[in-house]
């Protein structure tokens, strides 16, 4: 128990302190003195620990997060010590024992700490032979913490074997007892060397030749290659065992470090009211999902396909029982309904993320892109009069349109500027590309024909597009609520555009079997390449507020 530890440590503390003042030989008025000086200070370790939550169940034992815990407790507690020794009458606290005694009792807790950390971390969770030998290629942050919950999960089936990193300062790195063998010239060499049959990619910020070129060495060499998720995915930032998993194709377009400025987000989200429509979608869930880390003070998720609230309300709390006010059932279309939830749920931050968004469907059915695209956004719009803050979702289509989800898209960017400079509000647009595995995208298109046996369908062996995650996407248009200003459409930086041949290449590469590609000519309302910006626009940074 951590506060029969840390008692424990107070009374050895005092009691070696006023021994060591008096070589051994203290009085025994100091030593009575002693021995109720270190009462209190149990006491006040105790009171204090409860509320820095020391003793509530809310750190790990021996984690760094107690540390810091344990640290401000004893400081504060030996400060009380001292004042008290200062006030107490006749001399028989000297000054000097609260400190030397804090100090003492502070090492010893950490001591323990340190001692149970180690027996925990070095305790063989399994037989070696029941569990797969794997080599992580990424000595990083990511790396070692994976490292370590392979080597503490009695349930894991992976046994770190040894570790691959490009950076030669790390050659003689160890993470836990686990050496770096080499870099990735060396993997294939590793593989023979250590009995591998598994590599796993661990760096979190990689671009897409890196995984590709360390996903083809590893299958020369006969393992099996596989990689650990991006910090956006996991729902809190740790990195478990189990999300060790086989390559996406998003995986192997690369990973771009997203850099957040989280506590400006958190502090025009928390405690507001905030109303995500579409929210049963990819960008819907994905914005429901982050912006619920944030504590608003109320999540309100609209959509019209009450399957998909129930799986958005699943994904976010494990549970979907649909009996809960923050899912809103309705429909964009219906104008009386939008204004009377807006009125009556009164949210202070909108994202407005429904929309009709197959191109090729809406050149077929232009009216129905009109009734949601359109005319829904401006129902919208004229609802939200009260609102502090809409955010638009657009996309790149918007920029010279030629196809009817392209003009729907751009008309409603226009939609929001002009309600933004009508009401002075903070009302804008975020415009971007393809969101990789999102319903109804191309690599979601190509799986679906890889697994039936192919071919793979591409329109043209030129034309590119531009792809963003879906994590990635969100935490920009969240940002972009901070960053923007009132009218504006910011479009997001989505790197260099991407050959939807290569792409469609890369995923032929994985199948089992030979996957045809075949080229299928344009579609009507289709662009060789998108483009970011109108003629008519110009690319101006803005600044952070």
């Amino acid at each position: 128990m951590p506060l029969a530890v840390d008692a424990s440590a107070w009374v050895a503390g005092l009691l070696i302190a006023t021994c060591a003042r008096y070589e051994l030989s203290a009085p025994m008025t100091w030593l009575r003195t002693a021995v109720l000086l270190a009462l209190l200070a149990v006491a006040l370790q105790g009171l204090i620990g409860h509320f820095h939550h020391l003793y509530r169940g809310r750190y790990w034992f021996g984690s760094f997060e107690e540390v810091r815990a344990v640290a401000a407790t004893v400081l504060l507690t030996a400060f009380l010590l001292t004042v008290t020794a200062l006030s107490v009458p006749g001399g028989h606290v000297h000054v000097s024992t609260p400190v030397v005694g804090g100090s003492l009792a502070l090492t010893l807790m950490f001591g323990a700490r340190y001692w149970r950390r180690v027996r925990r971390e070095r305790s063989a969770p399994a037989t070696p032979s029941d569990r797969v030998a794997v080599l992580l290629f990424g000595a990083g942050d990511a790396c070692r913490e994976l490292v370590r919950a392979m080597l503490r999960d009695r349930h894991s089936r992976y046994l770190p074997v040894g570790l691959l990193d490009d950076d030669p300062r790390k050659r003689n790195l160890q993470l836990h007892g686990v050496s770096v063998l080499g870099g990735r010239d060396h993997l294939a060499d590793a593989v023979v060397r250590t009995g591998a049959s598994v590599v796993v990619f661990s760096v979190a910020n990689a671009n897409a030749q890196l995984v590709r070129e360390i996903r083809r060495r590893t299958l020369a060499a006969g393992a099996t290659f596989k990689v650990v998720p991006s910090v956006a995915e996991l729902l809190d930032g740790r990195i478990r065992v189990a999300d060790v998993r086989e390559p996406r194709p998003s995986d192997l377009l690369g990973r771009r470090q997203i850099e957040t400025d989280i506590e400006s987000i958190a502090g025009y989200l928390r405690g507001k009211r905030v109303l995500v429509t579409g929210a049963g979608g990819s960008i819907g869930s994905e914005l429901c999902r982050q912006i619920h880390r944030f504590g608003p003070r109320e999540l309100m998720m609209l959509d019209r396909d009450e399957s998909a609230l129930h799986a958005t309300q699943l994904a976010l709390h494990g549970r979907a029982l649909l009996d809960s006010p923050e899912l809103i059932l309705a429909d964009l279309r219906d104008r009386h309904r939008v204004r009377s939830i807006v009125a009556d749920r009164q949210p202070q931050v909108v994202f407005h993320a429904a929309a009709l968004k197959h191109l090729t469907l809406l050149e077929r059915n232009p009216a129905e892109a009109v009734k949601s695209n359109i005319w829904g956004t401006l129902d919208l719009l004229e609802a939200c009069g009260g609102v502090d803050t809409f955010v638009n979702i657009s996309t790149d289509k918007a920029a010279n349109p030629v196809s009817v989800l392209g003009y729907s898209k751009r008309i409603t960017e226009r939609l929001t500027s002009h309600t933004a400079s009508a009401s002075g509000q903070n009302f804008l647009s975020v415009r971007f590309g393809n969101v990789l595995g999102s319903r109804g995208s191309v690599l979601t298109a190509f799986s679906a024909q890889m697994a039936s046996g192919g071919p793979i369908t591409v329109t043209h062996p030129d034309v590119t597009r531009y792809f963003m995650t879906v994590q990635e996407a969100v935490q920009l248009v969240i940002q972009a609520a901070v960053i923007g200003r009132p009218g504006e459409a910011l479009v997001l930086d989505m790197g260099k555009p991407v050959r939807i041949a290569d792409v469609a290449r890369q995923m032929a590469e994985q199948a089992h079997q030979p996957i045809e590609i075949v080229y299928t000519g344009l579609r009507p309302g289709e662009k060789l390449d998108e483009e970011l910006f109108g003629h008519d626009e110009h690319d101006s940074r803005p600044c952070t507020r």
